[in-house]
């Protein structure tokens, strides 16, 4: 298959990913499990013929002298991929992430009002958590593109690809590539800070340096949008803290607890009917999770979100249970995934007994 032929089948099938791997047919992300429509096995000249066909001269050096690069490519000016190209055993590979042409809503996604009314606060950290691939990057453009939609703003994207691309609407929109129109996150929140933003959005805090500009253009009066490849807002929490030095941890928490707004944390699972949905673990920063963030008590948040649904919160278990109830995915999934077992099994235990829904 040529490189054209074996994209436009990941196009025509919904997949989500692509895989070229020496040894291995091309192979497909269907559905959140693997799969292929072929029997040829790929030799180290179909997967560098493949990577020369999609990548720069600088993204082929980036590959030589780092063992890979990250960048985006986009077929027929229409369909967008972002694009990982390695070394493994010297051989050449790459996984593409096919970007979906339309922008999917927030109600598509599962998120509702509560959050919808966030993205008019003027300013204050708002992130996405989850593994790779769970979504982040879906939900935020979904964000951006309310606010991009319905308020007039000046936005900065600073993605490393850019994956989705927005246009001018009721706001300006700019979106900077790391790596092409700026060296790193870091440097490029620097310079947002002096191009008169509204918001911004980090497309990843990876780095001490990088979690620090974040928060400090969040401070100083700017809605900052990020994500972070964690699980659950308690545990969101720790990991930035712990990013710093034990001497600056104190005015971290401080940091947060003022400017926080929410943490989203995200998982993709299987529907029972086929496709995938999304489940949510929701914390939106009240008085008392502020506190609990700045006493060294993120222990604690999890009562809060099993508590303040009034106030659009859940937890990740109580988001599954509820896919399951609804017979949208199966027990089996719901178990793998969630992040207490003894919990959602007393869950059920109530459930059986009473049939009455537990938050």
């Amino acid at each position: 298959m040529t490189t054209r032929e074996i994209l436009g089948e990941a196009i025509k099938i919904g997949a989500s990913d692509i895989h070229m791997a020496v040894g291995r047919p091309p192979t497909f992300r269907l559905h959140g499990r693997l799969t292929t429509n072929s029997t040829d096995l790929l030799t180290p000249e179909d997967t560098e013929a493949f990577v020369k066909d999609i990548s720069t001269a600088r993204h082929l050096k980036n590959l030589e002298e780092k063992g890979g690069s990250d960048f985006s490519y986009m077929l027929d000016n229409k369909y967008m991929f972002r694009v990982s190209i390695f070394l493994q055993s010297k051989m050449m590979g790459a996984v593409l992430r096919l970007i979906p042409e339309n922008k999917m809503t927030l109600d598509d996604i599962g998120l509702g009002e509560n959050i919808v009314e966030l993205l008019y606060k003027p300013r204050g950290l708002i992130l996405l958590t989850g593994p790779t691939g769970s979504g982040k990057s879906t939900t935020l453009a979904a964000m951006v593109d309310i606010i991009n939609t319905t308020r007039e703003c000046n936005i900065i994207t600073i993605e490393d690809p850019i994956e989705y691309r927005h246009e001018h609407k009721k706001s300006i929109i700019i979106q900077r590539e790391v790596g092409e129109d700026v060296e790193s996150f870091e440097e490029a929140i620097v310079k947002a800070m002096r191009q008169d933003p509204d918001v911004i959005l980090v497309g990843e805090m990876r780095n001490l340096e990088t979690i620090s500009a974040a928060i400090r253009a969040a401070e100083t009066g700017h809605l900052v949008f990020s994500t972070l490849h964690t699980t659950g807002a308690a545990r969101t929490v720790d990991r930035i803290v712990d990013v710093f030095p034990a001497s600056h941890r104190d005015e971290i928490r401080t940091q947060l607890a003022g400017n926080l707004v929410c943490v989203i944390s995200q998982q993709l699972m299987r529907k029972k009917t086929g496709g995938r949905i999304a489940a949510h673990e929701i914390m939106i920063t009240t008085p008392s999770i502020a506190a609990y963030i700045r006493e060294n008590k993120t222990h604690q948040i999890i009562s809060d979100l099993q508590t303040g649904a009034q106030y659009g919160m859940c937890t990740m278990d109580s988001s599954l249970f509820k896919l399951y109830l609804n017979e949208i995915i199966t027990y089996q999934d719901m178990m793998n995934s969630c992040y207490d077992r003894k919990l959602l099994s007393k869950l059920l235990n109530e459930y059986a007994s009473t049939g009455v829904k537990k938050k």
